[in-house]
């Protein structure tokens, strides 16, 4: 039953929820803006509604595996890890060839069932990165950072701790080319498409 979750997990985790509302605008997001299937490249790319439906889509892959896994089995490191598998389904999809998003609204939800408090430290340190600079990168990142540091301080058990690091480390090589464009001062802060397309 654990390894049917997990593998249920990553399978979840891999389904290409920006890719296919993209299309919905008519707009294959991996040839704009980023490259990126994540709500931001989505947002920018087809506009802000069906950037807010891949973030809570793509939360919700990390969300659901976890609750599932609680449902039929009830051991937590089990749902744990159905969670961290839906995120490395994400980041690394078999139906992309393994070239996914950088996993930090799948992270959200996995983290949003697992270490609930320690997520909204995640996102008091993300709003205030954005609000300052604008940029969504280096507040992704620096929540990633501030998430296991979170979930050591609170006390929650190791095995969220582990899974906590794992997803923050993902995430923090993910955003490698946005981190040299931010020391480069080429990397762009958010702004949405003046005239947004039609879905």
């Amino acid at each position: 039953m654990a390894a049917v979750l997990i593998v249920l997990g990553y399978l979840a985790g891999s389904v290409p929820s920006g890719l296919l509302l993209g299309r919905r605008a008519g707009i294959d997001v991996r040839r704009h803006g980023s490259g990126n299937i994540g709500a931001t490249n989505v947002a920018r790319s087809a506009g802000t509604l069906l950037g807010l439906a891949t973030l809570v889509a793509d939360a919700a892959k990390g969300a659901l595996p976890v609750l599932l896994a609680r449902a039929l089995d009830g051991r937590p490191a089990v749902a744990i890890a159905a969670g961290v598998a839906a995120f490395v389904g994400h980041v690394f999809p078999i139906t992309l060839r393994f070239a996914g998003g950088k996993g930090v609204a799948t992270a959200l939800g996995v983290l949003a069932t697992i270490a609930p408090l320690a997520l909204l430290c995640a996102l008091v340190v993300f709003a205030l990165t954005f609000l300052l600079t604008r940029y969504v990168s280096l507040a992704a990142i620096l929540a990633a950072i501030a998430a296991p540091v979170a979930i050591a301080a609170l006390g929650y058990p190791r095995s969220t701790l582990a899974a906590g690091v794992v997803m923050s480390a993902i995430i923090a090589v993910r955003h490698r080319e946005n981190v040299a464009r931010l020391r480069t001062g080429t990397e762009p802060r958010f702004g949405l498409p003046k005239k947004q397309a039609a879905p």
